[in-house]
């Protein structure tokens, strides 16, 4: 897999109005055979996530292997800033909402509809998403309506994560504390995550965009889920139409399906997501 050559292509893309609005990503793209252009995927990372954690870097070389591009990127509101993995934007992770992100999904697809990666096929589009990026993924697609195919690992159906008693308490103080396993940080969110929650929840309703979709889904889910319960990833199947959506479930597996930052070797959970999600994307990007 490491023999292949592959372009990677750093991507920055700035808002003049708000500073903390930066996006930083990177194309990864397959070896060029005859000019034709590729099928590609756009992947959005999870709550305290960033586009190089454990399992992405990985994920591209498979995926260029089988000819395919991934576009992966930071949201604007991950924390992390001109160093790969370093939690070092406190401010723009404060002010982080759902709203925000999906905004920041329809930034990163305005630039490549520009045409801004000539050697990816516009039409052959997917997305693929984990954990919180999985639900911002779904609300995305139901919105556009225009991808070919939907792999979603670990979904979220809701974005609202917190027991009564910690909202009461975010609501107090002004924002909530988020500990950073990985880091041994503890960060600070805003209470406009919560009031985002309050006043678009039918926007941000995900279950609502399953039942939506027009393209083809895959849920991959571990049964040992600590993060997101299996609940969550069978109630969004569920709410799938009929016939448009899979349901994998991993005996075994974690939120992570066992990767961890760095990735030291492939779980044997973590291969098989990554057989069925390439097998899965190689047919709807045909």
């Amino acid at each position: 897999m490491n023999a292949i050559e592959l372009e990677e292509r750093e991507f920055r893309l700035d808002d003049a109005r708000d500073p903390l609005r930066t996006i930083r990503g990177r194309v990864t793209l397959p070896p060029r055979a005859s000019g034709a252009r590729s099928g590609w995927v756009l992947a959005l990372h999870g709550f305290k996530g960033f586009m190089d954690w454990g399992f992405y870097p990985e994920l591209a070389r498979r995926l260029a292997a089988s000819g395919i591009a991934l576009v992966r990127f930071n949201f604007s509101g991950s924390g992390v800033g001109e160093h790969a993995g370093v939690f070092s934007e406190e401010r723009a992770f404060f002010e982080n909402r759902p709203s925000r992100e999906l905004e920041d999904v329809e930034r990163v697809r305005a630039w490549l509809d520009s045409g801004a990666v000539p050697e990816i096929d516009p039409a052959r589009r997917a997305l693929l998403g984990h954990s919180m990026g999985a639900g911002i993924g779904l609300l995305h697609a139901a919105q556009r309506g225009d991808y070919r195919a939907l792999v979603l690992w670990a979904s979220v159906a809701t974005f609202r994560r917190f027991p009564p008693e910690v909202e009461a308490l975010w609501r107090r103080q002004g924002y909530v504390e988020i500990p950073n396993l990985r880091t041994k940080e503890v960060h600070r969110l805003g209470l406009g995550w919560l009031e985002d929650m309050e006043r678009n929840s039918s926007a941000l309703d995900v279950p609502a965009a399953c039942r939506r979709l027009s393209a083809p889904a895959l849920f991959l889910h571990g049964d040992q889920d600590e993060a997101v319960p299996l609940a969550e990833g069978r109630a969004l199947f569920e709410a799938c139409p009929p016939g448009r959506a899979r349901l994998e479930i991993l005996a075994g597996a974690n939120h992570t399906f066992w990767a961890a930052h760095p990735l030291q070797g492939v779980p044997p959970a973590l291969a098989r997501v990554f057989r069925e999600t390439t097998a899965f994307l190689e047919r709807g990007l045909e």
